[in-house]
């Protein structure tokens, strides 16, 4: 694999982060250790490289990274437990950008200074991530806000990852059973589009816009609401939210905290943004979810939101369902239906491997089952037998298994597996009158009024047809005289017991006629009919028996 000059450094980087961490056999076949020596002294997987390690690495690397590791954090299919808490750190324990590249970006984009737009503006970050930090500041009419300033230069900085990453992705995608199994380029190019729509303030308002419009209904939920007027495509204004992170709180303020109820609500405001609304906040870790001061939960960082079409929606209710009511093969058939199929795909030992997953959580009890464990670990076996799950599977999955742990925060017995089935009937009744909603009436009358309006002509032409001798009936059939010779074999059968069938009635009402004619004692006439129907039936069976062997032995072969 040949480098160029301009990216060089970067290739030696992430080729070091591989050797460290015991990928050399990506590192081989990229054949880059001619290019570079390892900065690390470590062997490949040196047990002496910590996880905590893994996130120093990364956070060093740059933006790109950094959200890279979040994205991981989130990813028990993909590391092990280990390297999930130290990668979590990185969800909201990131380096701050000084105060004065803060200044020059909220001027350059509100066109005004600092001092003219606010009345306060803290010069210290109340938070800062990958992307961006989060300022405190009033407004001049009094209202408390927090302003979201992006990284400077962070443009620039990710689309040169890119395409470091997008050409080692395709590498490995052509040359490693790795890249076959995983498809990287794929799964590179979902993440960099989740990272162009963070990077657009102005989506992420619409989409505080919109969540918060769906959630009106809970009451127990806040989503704070843009200032349109100081919110650019680099700059965010919206309300502050006084309040704590939910990991943060003291055993004693938890006391003075609803749990049951708050998960309870959280827990339905989420199956209705996937499966009724179509949008869902999709990072809803700790650092993402606040307890309020008036004791409600508000949904911060709608950057990454998750999209479901209707379709999508009904095949990822069918799976929640299937997985809470420990119904392992529907589940597995529903994966399978909704999926695009690999060469080589195993559905039995995927089916075996599914069943048993979700036997095994019916076995310990449905009340501790992860419910986004077991989607992630759904999609896990899938790739492993050569299926590829949609990206919305394994986002939901990522999302109720983030839910779960604030959901056991707030209410230790919270089970989660129950919400969804009380709340699916709710769910489906949405749905229905969504689907109801008047735009599909008027596509629906619209249909009609087409097909009512063009029916009289394509009857016209139909007639016609008929009555110029002009209508063909093509039927094909791999071996039209072997159908006809079954047909009538059956016609045969179904003729020959209706005579049988004939001659018992016909004997049944002659015995009641008294003949000179006797057989044993009773009408001779009767008696023929039943002694014919006796042998005819005999007959049958015996034929039917014989032509049954004849056609066992031609389809077994000799």
């Amino acid at each position: 694999m040949k480098f160029s000059g301009t990216h060089l450094k970067r290739y030696k980087e992430i080729a070091t982060l591989l050797w460290k961490y015991g990928r050399s056999d990506l590192v081989q076949k990229m054949d880059i250790e001619k290019e570079f020596t390892p900065a690390d002294p470590a062997a490949p997987g040196d047990p002496a490289t910590k996880p905590e390690q893994l996130a120093d690495d990364l956070e060093a690397m740059g933006p790109t990274y950094i959200k890279l590791g979040q994205v991981l954090a989130g990813r028990p299919d993909l590391l092990p437990d280990a390297y999930l808490k130290a990668l979590a750190r990185l969800q909201d324990n990131v380096k701050p950008f000084p105060y004065a590249d803060v200044e020059q970006i909220v001027m350059t984009e509100l066109g005004v200074r600092i001092s003219k737009a606010f009345s306060r503006f803290d010069e210290q970050p109340i938070a800062a991530a990958s992307l961006g930090q989060v300022h405190s500041a009033t407004l001049r009419d009094g209202r408390a806000v927090v302003v979201k300033v992006q990284r400077p230069d962070i443009r620039r900085q990710i689309a040169e990852d890119f395409e470091v990453l997008t050409e080692i992705a395709t590498f490995l995608d052509a040359h490693t059973e790795a890249g076959t199994r995983y498809r990287f380029a794929t799964v590179l190019e979902e993440f960099r589009l989740t990272i162009q729509q963070e990077l657009d303030y102005e989506r992420e308002a619409q989409n505080l816009i919109t969540v918060g419009k769906n959630l009106k209904e809970f009451e127990l939920i806040q989503v704070p609401q843009p200032v349109p007027d100081y919110s650019t495509r680099s700059v965010l204004t919206m309300d502050h939210v006084q309040g704590h992170k939910v990991t943060s709180l003291s055993p004693l303020h938890r006391l003075d905290v609803k749990g049951g109820p708050l998960a309870e609500s959280v827990f339905k405001a989420y199956l209705k943004q996937v499966l009724v609304d179509g949008i869902f906040h999709a990072d809803p870790h700790p650092g993402n979810v606040f307890i309020t001061d008036d004791g409600r939960i508000a949904l911060l960082d709608l950057g990454m939101v998750g999209h479901t079409a209707p379709v999508m929606q009904e095949h990822l209710l069918k799976v929640l369902l299937a997985v809470s009511e420990g119904r392992g093969e529907d589940a597995a058939e529903v994966v399978i239906t909704m999926s695009e199929k690999r060469e080589g795909f195993n559905a039995p030992e995927f089916r075996r491997q599914i069943t048993q997953l979700v036997a095994i959580h019916r076995d310990q009890g449905l009340k501790h089952l992860n419910l986004g464990q077991s989607l992630m670990d759904v999609s896990r076996h899938a790739r492993d037998n050569g299926l590829f799950v949609p990206s919305e599977l394994t986002l939901l999955g990522k999302t109720l298994l983030q839910l779960d742990e604030v959901g056991r925060v707030l209410d230790p017995e919270f089970d989660p597996n129950a919400s969804v089935r009380r709340h699916v009937g709710e769910i489906m009744a949405q749905r229905m009158r969504r689907n109801l909603s008047q735009g599909s009436i008027f596509s629906t009358l619209l249909e009609m009024k087409d097909f009512t309006t063009h029916l009289p002509g394509r009857l016209n032409r139909i007639m016609d047809t008929v009555t110029n001798s002009e209508l063909e009936v093509k039927v094909k059939s791999v071996d039209a005289k072997m159908v006809v010779d079954a047909m009538q074999k059956i016609a045969n059968r179904i003729t020959s017991g209706l005579i049988l069938a004939a001659l018992i009635m016909g004997a049944a009402l002659l015995m009641r006629i008294e003949t000179a004619f006797q057989i044993f004692g009773y009408p001779g006439l009767a008696m023929l009919c039943f002694m014919a129907a006796a042998g005819g039936g005999f007959w049958l069976v015996i034929s039917i028996v014989i032509q049954d062997q004849k056609s066992r032995k031609k389809l077994l072969g000799p």
